[in-house]
């Protein structure tokens, strides 16, 4: 059986290579580190990369937490019992360049105890997910992105990428904007084992999840930096941010997991972006580039 023990020290693992390749990939900027501590149980390492060639801010966040659920994460997760732990990686990156993509990854288990006919049986799951949110829609990008995610979901459930890509549509949406927040991904949550995929087996996925991040990122970065851009492309990068800013503070599950259960504020708000703009009803230019990435920012596009 898979122990929270071993679920730790391989989520660790996983933030520390990944840490280890964007420090290679930016090629001056470094990582800062905080411990931390959680108020009622657990904490976590927080590692914050900012002002580098290209990565602006980013964060590659580690976290393993226990204790008891307030009454309002219950009700959201409709479960009824009070302890729990939860462990998982999360990372957003910023670039400073307009073309090269943010990314946002993040993989995490959750259990809690529960009782059963006097046996205690674990109520446990796994979830996370990976998906790009590009300044200017590249189709080429947005196919490698998905064909390689569709290439790791492969090895573990055939059925995996076309389920998880539907459901980061439906859940990277922002609704008061009518657009998703990017080229979307794939995202789960509350995945278990069934008669097809075993606990081990979906604990491997996790990891692939985790481990897929740094090559496709160091490709679409490689892809881009080199190439120059405008005062007004950084205008529209800016733009961008703002909805990426939106989606995370009024609907992402995340946030609200992290500020209900009392974690810790600087990591939780570590996603958003250190400038963006909201200009006041910005209407692209017909036949921009501007134009053409906002009419791909829709649901059920078929990228892989």
């Amino acid at each position: 059986m898979i122990t929270k023990e071993q679920i730790v020290d391989d989520y660790q693992s996983i933030q520390d290579e990944i840490c280890t390749a964007l420090e290679i990939l930016d090629g001056k900027a470094k990582f800062e580190q905080e411990l931390w501590q959680r108020e009622g149980g657990g904490g976590g390492r927080t590692r914050v990369i900012q002002n580098g060639n290209i990565v602006e801010k980013g964060g590659v966040n580690f976290s393993a937490v226990d204790g008891q659920l307030p009454e309002a994460i219950k009700k959201s997760l409709k479960i009824y019992q009070d302890d729990f732990f939860a462990a998982g990686v999360s990372i957003v990156i910023h670039p400073n360049h307009p073309l090269v993509p943010i990314i946002h990854m993040n993989i995490r288990y959750f259990e809690m105890p529960s009782t059963f006919g006097g046996m205690k049986e674990p109520v446990r799951w796994f979830g996370g997910g990976i998906d790009l949110t590009p300044h200017y829609v590249f189709e080429d990008d947005a196919k490698f992105f998905h064909s390689s995610l569709k290439a790791t979901c492969d090895k573990y459930n055939s059925g995996f990428y076309d389920r998880f890509k539907k459901w980061a549509d439906d859940y990277f949406f922002i609704k008061h904007r009518n657009e998703t927040r990017g080229v979307g991904g794939i995202f789960y949550d509350r995945l278990t084992a069934t008669e097809e995929t075993s606990w081990d087996d979906i604990f491997e996925f996790s990891k692939a999840v985790g481990r897929s991040f740094a090559p496709i990122y160091t490709e679409l970065v490689n892809r881009h930096k080199s190439e120059p851009f405008t005062a007004d492309q950084q205008q529209w990068q800016y733009q961008r941010r703002s909805r990426y800013a939106e989606f995370n503070l009024v609907y992402d599950a995340g946030t609200k997991f992290g500020l209900e259960t009392n974690g810790r504020i600087e990591s939780i708000l570590m996603s958003l972006p250190p400038t963006a703009k909201w200009l006041y009803n910005y209407q692209p230019a017909t036949g921009s580039e501007e134009e053409k990435t906002l009419s791909l920012l829709k649901k059920d596009i078929n990228w892989a």
